[in-house]
């Protein structure tokens, strides 16, 4: 009767009758380390008596940074702030850690206003700070999860938590949205290398170990003193679970394979006191996580003994049924103690209020839930600690990227390198040889740190945007140069001097969340520019060690079989050295480091594996978990990979997707004026002046739109480029289209076209001032242009420098998502095709 009793408790929101079969499910309980106290408790209950009932609304709510002031912070009592990935004090992508203290202090100082009779209650600002602090120029940038797992240390797991909280607390921050414990299923999740591993024992061991590095131990002194910040287990849960790898999808699996893979996560997290939880955007078996009492309640609070609260993810409780971002009670009254609100968060905390006093949420819930967040922020000591500025090592020099910091990240790399491939026992390198370094990746800061790096995607980023980082090309020229070789750089591996050996890095391009979704596993589909690369040197008869990046194992066959050496280096982070430490040898040839990452997830056979775990049925990886070389064991060659197999995309090219969430590569997005331009990086961009602003925006998803802002009486611009000349003929076929979402939320311009450039003479600029004053405040409608519009020739789309261009005369306001060029689209209007726009 057991499985009854748990089914009923969770009322309306019980497990279907899919989950029922798997039988009884018996939810461990988890005694925290954390200890209750009586006086903490005696102090929740003195808070919570004399709170307000506006007061006690205000605590539940989280707010965006760039959605908040101060002031409001205090006139609704607010309980917290986050910044979203690339979302920055003053929206300063270099802002000091002095500047990141003046806001926290701001904040605080709001929170702790009593001048209109209110409780003095800190705020707490949390943070994604998921592979170090990586909002922060400067920081330690740690290899993404996916590449810690491989190395399978957990006491390095402490050591990198511990690191991570340190630099944290340089700039006043009290809490990371860290660490992600999904137990990532399908690789083609866009998220995949923020997960340890498909095996749940590791993810287990980790969400044990970067909580005590985070947090400190439980019942020693360092549990949560000035050193250390709050830690959350996310995304409870299943969101690695989802079907086909789709970011914020949908679970359809037992409620025993719910405990037994991916709970296995929160259970060493809850061991080790975790003091938050988030909810995951995705659904079990139809029903959205920020909704499900069962999950939330039953399970988490009451089964696993789960003290702490639970914060909600960017606006996920709008996307639960019968609620909106505005209004949710449902969520609260499911267990959500936190919201996290953006843009409308003004008007979720009217509706909460206004439920509160009607009684759909109870007191009753809602003191527990304010109570849950008190209890923390008390354990976290924010009543005695004073100012973010007064507390440990905040604002102090020398600690954010510090050289025993960034030890422990070399280490990391190290650990996390997995050796494919070493035909001839290329590896290690003679130090005393001229090394070609060639590749995208190689003098790449950004693309080896991936997402979640400065900005969200991890986009828009420069190496001087590391200062004090080592690029992979870096460490292997500091290396050689030591033992008095030498390393050439050349990104398309030309050369004037034949070198001895060639190392290529390349990879996958920066990503995050649902922007990363594919369809397979296949590295570079049609294009395969990588591999071309590689073949050029192969041909020339230049051995070739190729160190590939990438955030998932990836179907790489043909690039397996056009190199001598393969090592799959994940995304390492900030300190490239750590590769050259394990390729190069000493000066009498004998390895420095070994290889010691071993793979926390099995590598594919064809590109339709996105799913491959040892449990699977008719689990048959090319490599199999747990797999890797090492210089000490027994060498093999490995043979010929075959690379005709089903699922491989056939050269040429379908739809090109432009801006999906991001701009894709090598695209940049920018805003610009006669007289200036700026690239659209993180959240927001300006051109000098601020005749233009850009913004990312929600549309479907988190930040999935940009909305740009014309200010001035003069010409504007909105475009993209910035990228060398691609041919994108494939997809200028007859009937072929430029599409996009647009809404054109105010237009008062006194013109405006659209237009593409793609080589001399080409380019037509279509005029588009009347639709857009006819679909002024109309919302989102779809919108397709034919390419015979936009240019003279379809022949010079072999030569595409410009995608698209918004020109606009005047003011205006304008939100843009979902932009790429479609074979075949259907004429929304904008023009005649067989007319003949106005020339440029």
């Amino acid at each position: 009767m057991a499985a009854v009793a748990l089914t009923l408790a969770g009322c309306d929101d019980a497990p279907t009758a899919t989950e029922s079969k798997a039988g009884p499910v018996d939810w461990p309980a988890i005694e925290s380390p954390v200890r209750t106290d009586l006086a903490t408790e005696q102090k929740v209950a003195d808070l919570l008596a004399q709170m307000s009932v506006e007061e006690k609304v205000g605590q539940i709510m989280q707010v965006e940074i760039q959605h908040i002031s101060p002031e409001e912070v205090k006139v609704y009592h607010i309980g917290s702030v986050l910044n979203g990935g690339g979302s920055l004090p003053n929206r300063n992508k270099h802002a000091t850690p002095q500047e990141w203290l003046a806001m926290a202090d701001a904040f605080y100082d709001a929170s702790m206003d009593i001048s209109d009779g209110g409780q003095a209650i800190p705020i707490i600002w949390g943070s994604d700070a998921v592979h170090g602090h990586n909002n922060v120029i400067g920081a330690t940038l740690f290899p993404h999860n996916i590449g810690l797992g491989a190395a399978n240390n957990p006491e390095l797991l402490r050591q990198i938590g511990a690191v991570t909280a340190l630099e944290m607390r340089v700039t006043g921050i009290d809490w990371t949205f860290a660490p992600t414990l999904a137990v990532a299923q399908d690789d083609r999740w866009g998220r995949t290398y923020e997960s340890y591993s498909e095996s749940p024992e590791i993810v287990e061991a980790y969400g044990r170990a970067m909580v005590e590095g985070v947090q400190g131990i439980p019942g020693t002194s360092e549990f949560l003193d000035v050193d250390h910040v709050v830690s959350t287990a996310k995304h409870f849960v299943a969101d690695g679970g989802t079907e086909g790898g789709d970011d914020q999808g949908d679970a359809k699996i037992s409620e025993q394979e719910l405990l037994d893979i991916h709970a296995a996560g929160y259970k060493g997290a809850l061991a080790a006191g975790v003091q938050s939880a988030m909810a995951s955007f995705s659904s079990w078996n139809g029903q959205k996580l920020h909704g499900s009492k069962y999950l939330l309640t039953d399970v988490l609070k009451g089964r696993m003994g789960f003290e702490g609260f639970i914060v909600g993810d960017w606006n996920g409780h709008g996307q639960v049924p019968g609620c909106t971002n505005a209004s949710c009670p449902i969520a609260i009254n499911a267990g959500l103690d936190m919201f996290m609100a953006i843009e409308e968060w003004r008007d979720l905390y009217k509706n909460t209020l206004a439920q509160v006093n009607s009684g759909e949420i109870s007191m009753a819930r809602l003191d527990d839930a304010v109570s849950r967040i008190l209890r923390v922020k008390i354990r976290a000591g924010l009543f005695e600690k004073g100012r973010p500025s007064d507390r440990g090592a905040a604002g102090q020099d020398g600690i954010i990227g510090q050289p025993a910091h960034r030890a422990v990240a070399r280490q990391a790399v190290r650990e996390s390198l997995v050796l494919l491939k070493n035909n001839g026992g290329l590896l290690p390198l003679n130090p005393s040889a001229t090394v070609l370094v060639a590749g995208d990746g190689a003098d790449n800061i950004g693309k080896q740190s991936g997402g979640w790096t400065i900005t969200w995607q991890g986009t828009g980023n420069e190496n001087s945007d590391f200062p004090g980082a080592t690029s992979i090309f870096a460490g292997i020229r500091d290396a050689l140069e030591q033992a008095g070789g030498r390393a050439v750089l050349s990104k398309d591996g030309s050369y004037s001097e034949k070198p001895d050996v060639a190392v290529v890095v390349f990879g996958e391009d920066p990503y995050a969340e649902g922007q990363g979704d594919i369809d397979t596993v296949e590295f570079e589909p049609g294009s395969k520019k990588s591999l071309a690369l590689l073949e050029k040197l192969k041909s020339e008869g230049i051995p070739v060690v190729s160190v590939f990046l990438s955030g998932r194992p990836l179907w790489v066959n043909p690039e397996l079989n056009a190199s001598d050496a393969f090592v799959a280096a994940w995304l390492p982070g900030s300190e490239g050295q750590g590769v050259a430490d394990v390729l190069i040898a000493d000066a009498d040839g004998n390895p420095r480091h070994d290889f010691k990452g071993r793979l926390s997830f099995s590598w594919p056979a064809n590109p339709l594996q996105g799913r491959l775990n040892p449990q699977d049925e008719g689990y048959a990886p090319l490599f199999p978990f747990g797999h890797g070389l090492t210089y000490a064991g027994a060498s093999s060659d490995l043979g010929v990979l075959p690379e005709d197999v089903p699922g491989v995309a056939a050269s040429g090219g379908g739809d090109l997707d432009l801006f999906a969430g991001r701009p894709l590569s090598p695209w940049r997005l920018f805003v610009a004026n006669d007289q200036s331009s700026q690239v659209i990086s993180g959240y927001y961009a300006q051109i000098p002046g601020g005749g233009m602003t850009a913004e990312l925006v929600d549309k479907d998803i988190q930040a999935d739109a940009v909305k740009v802002n014309w200010l001035s009486d003069g010409d504007g611009y909105f475009f993209m480029g910035d990228a060398p000349a691609m041919d994108v003929s494939d997809q200028a076929v007859a009937g072929a289209a430029l599409r996009f979402d647009l809404r054109v939320d105010s237009f008062d311009g006194e013109g405006a076209s659209l237009s593409v450039r793609c080589g001399e003479a080409c380019s037509r600029s279509l005029d588009i001032d009347v639709f857009l004053k006819a679909s002024n405040g109309k919302g989102w409608t779809t919108v397709s242009v034919p390419l015979a519009c936009l240019s003279n020739d379809e022949a010079d789309f072999e030569a595409l420098l410009e995608p698209f261009r918004f020109s606009v005369t005047g003011k205006a306001s304008m939100t843009f998502a979902n932009i790429g060029l479609v074979k075949s689209g259907e004429n929304s209007g904008w023009c005649d095709p067989g007319a003949s726009p106005v020339a440029n």
